[in-house]
């Protein structure tokens, strides 16, 4: 008597069957929408390398809010343009700059909304560097690690004090995670969450956003303080130390280059992990459709869906709207 005929695809054959075998799904609450906010402008105004996003004015900040929620999205992550810069980044610590102001509308028009921080002086820097800059006695510049998670600490904590819920450090400094925490809780944010970029790779993904958040290094690159695109190992010492740190979350960014540190970030820790769908990753599918090349919303959730398939158990993307509509959100 022979074998019988093994048939994977009998679990194939309808839509139905399909969905109840499926291993990996997605859902609207699995998104954080990034969102950016210009001090500067009184009306949205279009990001021509990011089709779909804007830069906001504050102005917006309570009817997006009531929108995103609408659409089944739970979290949202800011970013701000302030209207004056300067080379320490001081405008980030103003309690009435733009994410401070967001967070404060945001939370107050729909409370149940995760409001997460984005806490880096990049974008207040008037060289672009995600640091304090020094020079050396050889005359070259560098970051000053230490100066800069000083001032990220006090960011952290302008950040609480408007109601964020969650302060994401994404600056890739020594020490951070631990100076962010015990700057919180000295000051009476015991519940603040911290999401850490603790694997951030210096990436070509992030051109379109450079322009978003007008963040572009004026010289010389990030690589002497993101990630090496060639190493993995690396970024499990960085979860380990960010977890050790007190972090409640962690985070690997880019994504789609990288599914296989999500994996084994997400292997090596117990901690919720994120990814973060970067911008030249999202530039990339819409340049392909808008060519004919691709259909948009299937390879938008296919890439979603292997995001989550590598282990992140939440996805920072600019896609969390258009993916939460053509889910059902």
């Amino acid at each position: 008597m022979g074998f019988p005929v093994i048939r994977p695809r009998r679990l194939r054959l309808t839509p139905e069957l399909r969905s109840l075998v499926r291993e990996t799904t997605l859902a609207p609450s699995d998104f954080v929408y990034p969102m950016f906010f210009n001090a500067a402008i009184d009306a949205p105004r279009p990001i021509k390398t990011m089709p779909g996003i804007d830069q906001l004015p504050l102005s917006a900040a309570r009817a997006e809010a009531k929108r995103i929620r609408e659409r089944g999205v739970s979290s949202v992550i800011l970013f701000g343009l302030p209207k004056t810069k300067d080379e320490r980044g001081s405008s980030g610590l103003d309690p009435d700059g733009p994410v401070p102001r967001a967070i404060a509308e945001m939370k107050s028009a729909v409370p149940e909304l995760v409001v997460m921080a984005d806490v880096c002086v990049d974008e207040y820097t008037d060289h672009g560097h995600c640091g304090i800059l020094h020079t050396l006695p050889n005359g070259n510049v560098e970051v000053d690690n230490d100066a800069t998670v000083e001032i990220l600490s006090e960011m952290g904590i302008v950040y609480a004090k408007a109601g964020a819920d969650v302060v994401a450090p994404s600056d890739m400094m020594d020490g951070r995670v631990g100076a962010m925490r015990g700057a919180l809780d000295g000051a009476g944010f015991t519940n603040t969450t911290i999401l850490s970029y603790a694997v951030k790779y210096a990436s070509a993904f992030y051109g379109p956003f450079r322009d978003a958040a007008d963040c572009a290094p004026k010289f010389g690159d990030r690589a002497g303080y993101q990630m090496d695109p060639g190493n993995a190992r690396e970024a499990l010492r960085e979860a380990a130390l960010d977890e050790a740190e007190g972090a409640d979350m962690l985070m690997v960014k880019p994504a789609l280059s990288y599914l296989d540190v999500i994996r084994d970030v997400k292997k090596a820790s117990n901690l919720p992990l994120g990814a973060y769908n970067v911008s030249g990753e999202y530039a990339m599918l819409h340049a392909a459709a808008a060519s004919g090349m691709i259909d948009l919303n299937r390879a938008m959730l296919e890439v979603l869906t292997s995001i989550r398939r590598a282990g992140a158990d939440f996805i920072l993307t600019y896609h969390a709207l258009a993916a939460a509509e053509l889910l059902g959100g």
